[in-house]
């Protein structure tokens, strides 16, 4: 009987990096929410080199693994001889077909649904720095002529050239 999934989709959600401006899962996470140890994880993907291409799937480099760890106050990853791999979304899901498992089919259905939920806070933010944006321009429209009128206001008076007030002596010299 399969294992049941330990994780929720908001657990499997803050799991998730983006690292070279992609989201990723680093291996020994998916290996814990797929339930196999990660050395059993990086071997099914090494015998199936061909269903993980550039896109699916990366191996870090000690900077990103550096920055990745120094991000945490303790490091989860232990004494890794190697470094972790970074899989995409793709990536991740072709994991539970090399795999073969009832848990890694059912863990892979709450990856998906945590990437999708993922995306969805991604478009909301969006949404609502656009609807921000075009208040801005509305009031930014609507005040113009009151922040020209402040401008003025704050604009030093210009000087004058006028006679001057009083006697004026003459130098004879």
């Amino acid at each position: 009987m399969a294992e049941v999934v330990k994780y929720s989709e908001e657990k499997i959600a803050s799991l998730i990096y983006v690292i070279r401006g992609v989201r990723v899962m680093i291996d020994s996470d998916l290996a814990a929410i797929y339930n196999v140890e990660t050395r059993v994880l990086n071997q099914a993907v090494a015998r199936n080199k061909e269903r993980f291409p550039k896109d699916f799937m990366f191996q870090l480099d000690k900077t990103e693994f550096e920055n990745l760890k120094s991000q945490f106050v303790m490091s989860s990853w232990g004494g890794r001889r190697s470094l972790p791999f970074a899989f995409t979304e793709h990536g991740s899901l072709m994991l539970a077909s090399v795999l073969k498992s009832e848990t890694a089919v059912k863990a892979s259905l709450s990856i998906v649904r945590a990437f999708v939920q993922l995306r969805e806070m991604l478009a909301t933010n969006r949404e609502l720095a656009l609807k921000i944006e075009q208040v801005e321009k509305k009031y930014d429209a609507r005040f113009k002529v009151v922040f020209e009128a402040i401008r003025q206001l704050m604009k030093k008076p210009e000087e004058k050239s006028r006679k001057p007030v009083g006697y004026q002596y003459k130098n004879r010299n």
